[in-house]
């Protein structure tokens, strides 16, 4: 950097009239641990590390290779850029050095980070060591070599579990010469999406059984706060953890930053995405690279498109491009092509580039918003600075409680514990279609069923037999029966694996036919119903048509300067009862519900203003979610204490709901968009005031159940939060929520405090 961070941003803060640089800190320097495997590795592997200017490896390195070279399962859980990929691509080198039938299977989260480890492998130019991806994007010619010649094959759990899985007799080669199995980027293996890798994983370790393959496990994570329990979580097999980090790490500086406030009576605070552009157009305009990472696919297109806008030099300003998911694969390709050559100066991306894709060179991270986890705030200011190299981080806070909380106390989050990542393959919404995809794959005993997938699968299998999806038929033995898939189509097929619910839609331009994106199915009611803004490449699309029958949002260009957010109405049935406990002066309960959401209307609002300026009706089916949830009651003498009146009770539960909402991922590994909640004055189940909280993937993700257990302390969080909000009567960074059904309305902060210290007796 020309200009030190702490003048830069200091600079850019004494521009601002309020707020700006909250704090800033610095962490200094660590060094590296080098040690030299026992017994070496092989000369010719030595003399390619020497090439690259490996003379030794660090510690938790050396400790993963030993643990691999014993055949053990592990897990490296250590922090970004510490070289983690070396963990499992030197001892598949070195087993392939010996025995070239050798087979591996690298397993990664998205695409481009198995493309960016493909040329890592092939960096290394070694003769013995084939490698290729097997992903939606190799081309059908190609497909056969592939299985046949790769000794490396390094795919996604997408096609692992639609194209490999299905068709494992095409693979017999490859499956009976497995050795090692590569979960690169485990931590992202969480909540839905990673109990659905965990069944994929137990399918793949049961195939290469059948071909006589006994394959061991090396996962690797960003630092979280159970690497060992994720590990035996996903597979069911007990991990030996390496989490000692021998990495060198150098000067880091870590930002807290504050968008100005608009009106301050109101707590109303400017674009977390502008400030976020405006930091970034100005560590560009300093010949920093500098990556910056939005909550959402419109976070990014407008952090990108501001940043053009303010980068005086328009050369400089075409170097600046977004990143995310939705895009074609030849954009992303392209893009990640010029972000690893060092052609641009600026990218600002969804989570998608948070994983560990070396993109090297890069001096600052710009993060608009907590991004969801203390793990995720690491895993992403770590992209900059990578060895010895200086960096900065910058944390721009939204208008949302535990953004605001964060940024009031910086050290909370410096010094706070890594977050657990929460998996349940036992979850019958994941379990029993994986249940149906092994049947099918390969005719199942109950005994294997239970060794696999755990005492429950019985339960799941006798009611699909009821179902007509299996059939069971004797074997030799008379005592043992077998589960046949008994319908004709593959069960694999109708199960996406990332979705929260529903088939995903296609964005289509209305005028041209041209494909613009994907929308998960769960999500589009909300976001690309008739007449919502659609924001793609910066600009503005309006959905001219949502074709329900076909899953297609036909988009045009937009007839005004607004923006959109959809309404919704919400019913609640608890179906069972868990658990209850006493917190304070109320009764938690946890247990299983079913959620019927409707989207009703929409608004639209000036995107200067943020100004109504109108409301529209919607005629959009019902969705019905069947998940966990947590919830307390509210006794009379408690709302008494807490001088709320009739009036007053439906707006202060509403405004406590949002705050608990709002200030949960604190004790969950979660993003506030995985919760849903309700709150009402008088519930039809419970009879009493009620605050509701779930989860919003079917069957529950596992959330529900860490707000229940800690309860007492996330009541105190979210009071704390509320409490130290100097808005006036509530706002974005307490109590409003970005997605409210309700428009948040009513909402009363005060009687929300109020409310939290008579049940907590404060």
């Amino acid at each position: 950097m020309k200009t030190p961070p702490d003048k830069l941003l200091a600079k850019l803060s004494g521009e601002l009239e309020s707020e700006g640089l909250k704090a800033l800190v610095r962490l200094g320097p660590k060094d590296s641990v080098v040690v030299q495997p026992d017994p070496p590795l092989p000369s010719i592997l030595r003399r390619r590390l020497a090439a690259k200017g490996i003379q030794g490896l660090w510690t938790h390195q050396e400790e993963a290779l030993e643990a691999a070279r014993e055949g053990r399962d592990v897990i490296v859980s250590t922090g970004t850029a510490s070289g983690k990929s070396l963990c499992f691509n030197l001892p598949v080198f070195e087993s392939l050095l010996q025995d070239q039938s050798t087979r591996a299977l690298y397993l990664y989260p998205t695409k481009a980070l198995a493309q960016d480890q493909l040329r890592a492998i092939r960096s290394f130019g070694l003769p013995q060591v084939t490698a290729a991806t097997y992903d939606g994007d190799t081309p059908q010619d190609e497909r056969p070599s592939v299985r046949k010649f790769a000794a490396i094959v390094l795919t996604n759990p997408d096609m692992l579990h639609f194209g490999i899985l299905p068709t494992h007799a095409r693979w017999a080669e490859f499956f009976a010469h497995l050795k090692l199995i590569v979960v690169d980027e485990a931590h992202v293996l969480r909540g839905i999406f990673g109990s659905h890798v965990g069944c994929i994983l137990r399918r793949t370790l049961r195939l290469a059984e059948h071909y006589g393959a006994t394959p061991a496990v090396v996962m690797t994570s960003a630092t979280i706060g159970n690497p060992g329990h994720l590990a035996s979580g996903l597979i069911g097999r007990p991990f030996t953890v390496v989490d000692r980090d021998g990495a060198p790490r150098g000067e880091r500086f870590f930002a807290f930053w504050n968008p100005p406030f608009v009106d301050e009576e109101l707590g109303i605070r400017g674009s977390a995405n502008w400030e976020a552009a405006r930091l970034m157009a100005a560590f560009v305009d300093d010949d920093v690279r500098t990556l910056a990472f939005s909550r959402s696919r419109k976070g990014a297109e407008l952090i990108a498109k501001y940043a053009r806008q303010m980068t005086p030099d328009t050369d400089r300003a075409e170097l600046i491009r977004s990143y995310r998911a939705g895009y074609l694969a030849e954009e992303r390709r392209q893009i990640e092509q010029q972000l690893f050559g060092g052609e641009l100066l600026g990218v600002a991306a969804t989570s998608a580039l948070e994983l560990g894709i070396d993109v090297g060179g890069l001096g600052a991270v710009v993060m608009s918003g907590f991004p969801g986890t203390v793990a995720q705030v690491w895993q992403q200011a770590g992209r900059a600075g990578r060895g010895n190299e200086g960096s900065v981080a910058v944390l721009v806070g939204q208008d949302d409680p535990l953004d605001q909380y964060y940024i009031a106390h910086p050290r909370v989050l410096l010094e706070k514990p890594y977050e657990a990542a929460l998996v349940d393959t036992t979850n019958p919404n994941v379990a029993a279609p994986h249940l149906a995809s092994a049947v099918f794959e390969l005719p199942m005993e109950r005994d294997e069923m239970k060794r696999h997938f755990g005492a429950g699968a019985e339960v799941l299998a006798d009611k699909m037999v009821a179902a007509g999806d299996f059939v069971i038929r004797k074997t030799r033995s008379p005592d043992v029966e077998r589960f046949h898939w008994k319908r004709q189509q593959p069960p694999a097929r109708d199960l996406d694996i990332r979705s929260i619910g529903g088939a995903s839609y296609s964005i289509v331009e209305a005028a041209t036919g041209a494909l613009l994106g994907t929308v998960d199915g769960a999500r589009a009611y909300h976001q690309v119903h008739q007449g919502a803004i659609y924001l793609h490449h910066g600009e503005n699309l309006e959905v001219e048509e949502l074709d329900l029958h076909h899953h297609v949002a036909l988009v045009g260009p937009s007839k005004g300067n607004y923006y959109t957010q959809a309404r919704e109405i919400s019913d609640l049935r608890v179906l069972e009862t868990i658990g209850t406990k006493p917190v304070g002066k109320v009764e938690f309960s946890l247990g299983r519900v079913e959620v019927t959401e409707r989207v009703v209307s929409f608004v639209r609002k000036d995107i200067t203003t943020g100004e109504t300026l109108a409301i529209v009706d919607l005629d959009l089916p019902e969705v019905v979610l069947e998940t966990v949830a947590f919830w307390y009651t509210v006794q009379a003498d408690v709302i008494t204490q807490a001088s709320i009146g009739a009036k007053e009770l439906p707006g202060s539960l509403h405004a406590a709901e949002h705050a608990a909402i709002g200030i949960l991922p604190l004790f969950a590994m979660a993003d506030r968009w995985d919760i849903g909640g309700l709150s009402t004055a008088l519930s039809a189940e419970t009879a009493m005031p009620t605050v509701f909280i779930y989860d919003g993937y079917p069957g529950g993700a596992g959330i529900a159940e860490r707000g229940f257990a800690e309860a007492a302390e996330h009541l105190g969080a979210t009071l704390e939060a509320v409490t130290s909000c100097p808005c006036e009567k509530g706002c974005p960074s307490c109590v409003q929520s970005p997605k409210c059904g309700n428009g948040n309305e009513p909402l009363d902060k005060h009687g929300a405090i109020r409310l939290m210290r008579a049940i907590l007796s404060r």
